[in-house]
């Protein structure tokens, strides 16, 4: 009986092997029903996992499942809860860790992992500090599979102290760990320090990975430490990462952040199998940088030669190109291309470009007609840019207008007051500057620190 029952099992498994969409999972489980297989936990778990986890699921499908289950076990409990952590609502993977615990199933180290997760995706510091009192309630502290995630999750809230000292207790940290550590602390900001970590895994004897490179790369991006940058370099040259495409595109953005466009092109040119985010990364590279000739030049390349299909980062670097390098005309063009021959809709990104070009040159009211018309709501960095190019201008009256908007949006925002007073000042309109400082000190606005370079 238990052979033949084997058997049916071992039938309806293989077929999962050839399963990619829902609607295949939905003909299995009708197959299953059919079979007598209704109650069969391992079964059952399998259409669970494959509707809750993979990309191409159904959590709704997954859910109506899982209630058919007269005795759901650990494992689909833990499956609906990591489930529900890759939806829209992760909250909804804590509705089913109360009812797994009425339901009188203690949580293990995967319960724990997952709902950590979700307490830093849903930046929630008290519920995070509340799983990791459960984390000790249930000895599972320790853990590394928790540990590491526990780390992950205090460098998701900011908290990067806590998650330094969480890495620090571990008495032989795993690769894991010491990247789970690095990435916190660039997630922080505390770029400085992660690199240091760095250094201290390599000292300890533990051997990087692409993972590692990558973010260690994010950070000497960050600081500008071209340096440290090169050093990674010979690490990734050392280890054989090189072959990786998210290393090599990692390596590019760090060097064209840093400035040393010749090694970020030499890399870009060197790199085997480029995919869509090397062109981006290199485009927008030259673009930030003011290099709109160059980026314009590479854009032109990838289309003649067809080595990649533009996406709309692609467009975004080549719109800051166009606002970069005062090509007005080009940028019209490219706008009106991306949508009408590439179909890639505009976002709050693209249309801040094309302000900020049109502003620069001078098109204030053209720049102004534009944000009007577009499909979404305007947001305060974009309202803010047209401003600034009304004050480079002199166009008070467009200025005043933006500035109402402003006043909807972000009410008190210091540098929208320090705007409108320079904007009044260069037109010698002093009475207007001082009703502007005024309302500034009434309202208990502070005028912006200046800023400071890294030199």
């Amino acid at each position: 009986m238990h052979d033949a029952i084997f058997q049916k099992v071992h039938r309806v498994m293989s077929l999962f092997k050839q399963c990619t969409t829902t609607k295949h999972v939905k003909q299995i489980h009708g197959h299953i029903i059919h079979k007598g297989l209704d109650q069969n936990v391992f079964v059952l778990g399998k259409i669970v996992s494959f509707c809750a986890v993979s990309d191409r699921g159904d959590m709704d499908y997954a859910v109506s499942v899982f209630r058919s289950v007269e005795s759901p076990d650990g494992f689909l409990w833990n499956t609906m809860i990591r489930g529900f952590g890759k939806t829209r609502k992760p909250e909804r993977a804590f509705e089913f860790y109360k009812r797994m615990q009425e339901n009188g199933k203690v949580a293990d180290n995967f319960t724990l992992s997952f709902l950590l997760k979700v307490c830093g995706q849903l930046g929630s510091y008290v519920l995070g500090k509340q799983m990791h009192c459960a984390a000790l309630k249930h000895g599972l502290e320790s853990h590394v599979f928790v540990r590491n995630t526990l780390i992950h999750m205090y460098g998701m809230l900011k908290d990067d102290q806590t998650a330094f000292n969480l890495f620090d207790e571990m008495p032989q940290p795993d690769l894991v760990a010491w990247n789970t550590v690095i990435d916190s602390h660039v997630n922080c900001g505390k770029c400085k320090e992660a690199l240091d970590l760095f250094l201290r895994m390599v000292n300890s004897g533990t051997e990087p990975d692409d993972a590692t490179v990558v973010v260690t790369l994010s950070a000497c991006s960050t600081l500008g430490a071209l340096d440290f940058g090169r050093r990674v370099h010979s690490f990734i040259n050392c280890l054989n990462l090189s072959s990786s495409v998210t290393v090599t595109n990692s390596l590019i953005d760090m060097y064209a952040k840093c400035g040393a466009f010749e090694d970020a092109y030499g890399t870009f040119c060197k790199m085997k199998g480029k995919n869509i985010v090397s062109w981006n990364t290199m485009i927008l590279g030259l673009a930030t940088h003011g290099r709109a000739d160059d980026a314009l030049e590479l854009f032109s390349k990838m289309l003649k030669e067809k080595l990649g299909m533009p996406d709309e980062v692609t467009f975004l670097g080549v719109l800051c190109a166009c606002s970069h390098g005062g090509m007005i005309d080009e940028g019209r063009r490219y706008f009106d291309v991306m949508s009408k021959e590439y179909r890639i809709q505009p976002t709050m990104k693209h249309y801040g470009c094309m302000v900020d070009m049109l502003g620069r040159a001078g098109y204030v009211e053209e720049a102004y007609r534009l944000i009007k018309n577009m499909p979404m709501e305007c947001n305060a960095v974009t309202w803010r840019t047209l401003l600034g190019a009304c004050r480079l201008h002199g166009d008070i009256v467009l200025g005043e207008k933006v500035r109402g908007h402003l006043l909807e949006l972000e009410p008190d925002h210091s540098s929208d007051y320090v705007l409108l007073s320079n904007m009044y000042a260069s037109s010698g309109e002093w009475n207007k500057v001082i009703r502007v400082r005024k309302s500034m000190i009434d309202r208990g606005v502070q005028k912006p620190e200046p800023g400071n370079s890294l030199v």
